[in-house]
Parts: C-alpha cells; structure tokens; sequence
C-alpha cells in the first residue's frame, strides 16, 4: 500500500488586514468615457479580454488579456479600449492594504500569460460571492483575496510587498509620487510645502504618519537607491553619479551612502565587481566541467 501524509501548521494565520470595498465586470462598449479618476482604496484590475491601454498619472501603457494592475490610493489613472477589440475586466477595490514594489513605484503592470495558476479564477469567485452574498461569503471573500495575492507573489520576478495603509492623504500621496520621479532636483521641505499647499510642520508629521520616514529622508533614501544602480550598472564617476541622483556634491553622497549602506560608494561599486566576476569565474568553471565531462 503506498501513502502519503501531509501536515498543515495551524499556527498559520491570515496575515492580511483588509477591507474588501467593491468588485465589478465591465466590458467597455464605447458608452462611456474614460475619465482619469483616483480612489482612496488599492484597485486590482484585471483584463479578462481584449487589449487596451491603461493611463496612469498621465504614462501610457498597453495592456491585453491575462494583465493585472495594481493601484495604490490617490493615483489617478484610467483604462482606454481598443475599438477592434474591446476590454473586458475585473476590478476589486481594497482597503487598508497598499502594495510596496521594489522601484518604490505605487502602482505595477504585471503579465500573467503563460502562468500556471489560473487568476481569473479567483477574480470571478471574489465577484460570484459579492453577487450572490450567501452566508459566509466575506470570509470567503477574504480568503480568495489572499490566495490571490500569494499566487500572484509566486508568478511575479517583481517582488512586493503588501503593507497596512492608513489613507495617506492626497497631498502626502502626491509628495511621494513627485519625490520618486523628482529626487535629482534641489528639493527642500519648504519647497515640498509649496508643492501641497501645506504647512511644512503638519506637512512632515503627516508624511512620517503614513510612511514612517520623514519626506527628506525618503528622498534621500530614494537618492541612495538610485546611486546603488548607477554604481552597479554603470561606469560613471562618483561625483556624476551624484549630480544624477540629485545629491549637491560628491562629500555629502559619500556621508549619506555611508551612512544608509555602512560602506563607501567606491568600497560598494568594488564589491559589486568582486561579486560578478566570482559569478562569471564560477559559471565558466561549470562550462569546463561539462566540456571535460562531455569529452569523456
């Protein structure tokens, strides 16, 4: 008799604190306009078919059947139909979670074609069960939006993560939006100020309320974040990389970068080199071998 048992730890618990707002199907007829709009809650849109684009904070970008985009609150954005072949889509809106991508951006396209999980799947569940509403479905609800999120973790190279939200407000939200496309240029608290009409006081508790970091502290983390690139992926020299990162000089980039990754700008650019040049020796070791082995 074959037998295979498997354990299940229940210590395991959901991990999300989340509010599951609105899920909707629409299929674009050209009735409507597509009118840039922002909410408060996280929107997942998925395309169920067609193609289309997607207009987000005034970028463009092609989307067709089996993509998902992830908004965060505040961010305006829009879908646009193809006419030959128009969208049809999934959205669900979310609230008390955000998502925090790797490129500090507030918002990912994700390509869900060829996957071997099917993610339409639990979009229409999530959308069944509001519909119907038979008893327990919001903890069902819950659950698929879960298993959704961990599935989508498991298909995606860009990593994320999903972190409680607070509802920054608009003008905190669109602080972080100008700071992540704007940190090569000269920016101090005051000018933020004058950028969200708010006092530059309120402006900073608010900022560090919602992101817990101050707005010039994540500028300058933003900043280090784009040296670390730069010397990575580069041969440009401290002081350019500096003017490029929005840093004033050389000297104060060398005390942030010390400061935020323990090390020097030079010492971590050598390191990096150290490290390829280990992988590219050892990979052409395994290339050997397999010659030798194959010579045999």
């Amino acid at each position: 008799m074959s037998n295979q048992s498997l354990h299940f730890s229940s210590e395991t618990e959901t991990s999300m604190n989340a509010v599951l707002i609105s899920a909707s199907a629409s299929r674009y007829e050209g009735d409507w306009s597509s009118i840039p709009h922002s909410h408060t809650f996280t929107e997942l849109f998925y395309v169920r078919e067609g193609k289309g684009s997607f207009l987000i904070e005034n970028q463009i970008f092609p989307i067709e059947k089996d993509d998902l985009i992830i908004v965060n609150p505040h961010l305006s954005h829009t879908e646009i139909s193809n006419g030959i072949s128009p969208l049809s889509y999934f959205t669900v809106g979310v609230d008390g979670i955000s998502f925090s991508f790797n490129d500090h951006r507030d918002f990912q396209i994700f390509n869900c074609r060829k996957k071997q999980a099917d993610l339409l799947f639990y979009f229409n569940a999530i959308f069944q069960e509001l519909d119907k509403k038979a008893e327990g479905y919001e903890s069902i609800c819950m659950h698929l939006l879960e298993i959704l999120t961990l599935q989508l973790k498991r298909l995606t190279d860009s990593a994320f993560e999903v972190i409680s939200s607070q509802h920054p407000s608009r003008a905190c939200a669109a602080v972080k939006r100008y700071l992540d496309s704007s940190y090569s240029e000269s920016i101090t608290l005051d000018d933020l100020a004058v950028f969200s009409h708010l006092n530059k006081y309120y402006l900073s508790h608010e900022f560090t309320k919602y992101y817990g970091i101050s707005p010039i502290s994540y500028l300058n983390r933003k900043r280090i974040e784009v040296c670390k690139e730069l010397l990575e992926n580069s041969d440009y020299g401290i002081s350019d990389i500096a003017h490029q990162a929005g840093f004033s000089s050389q000297s104060y980039l060398s005390q942030s970068f010390r400061k935020y990754c323990g090390m020097s700008a030079g010492t971590y650019r050598k390191l990096i080199k150290q490290n390829k040049k280990q992988i590219t020796s050892d990979s052409g070791a395994q290339y050997t071998e397999k010659e030798a082995g194959t010579s045999l």
